[in-house]
């Protein structure tokens, strides 16, 4: 059975597991609520030590062939695009070199024209000399496209499912072949049949609600370490941030549900990775870096050509997908749109100073492609 069939009937059938999730973001006390985050602490530690893996996405496109309602690079926005050469990504990427980055995640709206398999396995063999990870997260692909991207140097993937209610999903993807709900939710497995080493998903939260979306997520992550139990699982909770065409979430999870839903996916999943990004505000990522995360992104850009001005050159403007010629106002910066807008700002420099105030140490690199022979 694939994981589809297990989400269509995970109002019937939830394992232990999922039930003790299911208990642990109910509502608690402030007290229950502070023995949960000590148990998270401690579960980190012990599986992790005092370490915090960093990484930062690289852009490389945001032509998309898909309508996302809650996308800055939905097809119909009308906003500033551009695909990056494989040259300009080099120079994005020694920047993010020259800052202390060693592992990168290459990051592109869905638009075969412009982001087919050549390019971006060109753009993996142009890293992967210098970035010993390399993660993609790109339109899902079929597992026979997968295979050049993994032989070019990519070693992991990240694909959010968004929503895992099929309703909503169909309701947010009006156009695209994102539409595909399971095609989507199978990503994960397919990548693991192509060879990737790590397997990131994750809810966009704020689509549905989110005790809903957490209860499935969880399912989905224990199917994983489960079925692709070679490979280390991540699991990432962003939360909807402002983006082109304006989209207003019905749905919320304030800092305090955030933070518990965190120390519940520590608790039932002790070995699974923990994403924060830089979504979040400067003070909730102090706050959360000791409660179970054990990775975040630093200093990051949503637009294509962000760290270094680079595709500017060739930028274009696009009304309801299609091209026309940009008109810039006096004083608009001439920089391609963003897919969402960051909230903490800061260096890595700083993200990196503060978790050694805190006790942890940064890791820019954790392993070695060599090491596979």
């Amino acid at each position: 059975m694939s994981f589809a069939g297990v989400l269509d009937n995970l109002a019937l059938r939830k394992s232990v597991s999922v039930r003790q999730f299911e208990q642990l973001i109910a509502p608690k006390s402030d007290l229950e609520l502070e023995s949960m985050a000590q148990t998270a602490r401690t579960l980190t530690l012990q599986n992790f030590g005092r370490t915090m893996r960093l990484f930062a996405p690289l852009y490389l496109s945001n032509e998309c062939i898909n309508n996302c309602r809650y996308c800055g690079f939905s097809r119909d926005n009308p906003i500033l695009r551009v695909t990056l050469t494989v040259e300009e990504v080099a120079a994005e990427a020694r920047f993010l070199w020259e800052a202390g980055f060693r592992q990168v995640l290459l990051v592109a709206g869905e638009h075969p024209k412009f982001v087919g398999g050549d390019y971006l396995a060109d753009c993996i063999r142009e890293l992967s000399p210098q970035f010993p990870s390399v993660a993609i997260e790109v339109g899902p692909m079929t597992t026979e496209d997968y295979f050049p991207v993994v032989r070019a140097g990519a070693e992991g993937l990240v694909v959010y499912q968004e929503t895992y209610h099929r309703g909503v999903y169909s309701e947010l993807h009006t156009a695209g072949p994102k539409r595909d709900f399971d095609y989507r939710l199978s990503s994960p497995e397919r990548a693991y049949a192509a060879g990737f080493r790590r397997l990131g998903i994750g809810a966009l939260l704020g689509l549905w609600r989110w005790q809903d979306e957490a209860i499935a997520l969880a399912a989905h992550v224990e199917y994983l370490l489960q079925h692709c139990w070679r490979a280390q699982i991540t699991v990432s909770l962003p939360r909807l941030r402002p983006a082109a065409g304006g989209f207003r979430p019905l749905f919320s999870i304030s800092d305090r549900e955030l933070a518990q839903l965190i120390c519940a996916m520590r608790i039932v999943f002790p070995q699974v990775g923990i994403v924060l990004s830089t979504r979040e505000s400067p003070a909730l990522r102090d706050a959360l870096v000791s409660l179970g995360v054990t990775m975040m992104s630093a200093g990051s850009h949503t637009e294509p050509g962000g760290y270094t001005r680079r595709g500017t050159e060739h930028l274009h403007h696009t009304v309801r997908g299609r091209i026309v010629p940009p008109e810039f106002q006096d004083g608009q910066d001439e920089l391609a749109t963003g897919q969402f807008a960051i909230s903490d700002d800061r260096s890595p420099a700083k993200i990196a100073t503060l978790l050694r105030a805190r006790g942890l140490e940064p890791i820019w690199k954790d392993w070695e492609q060599t090491l596979t022979g």
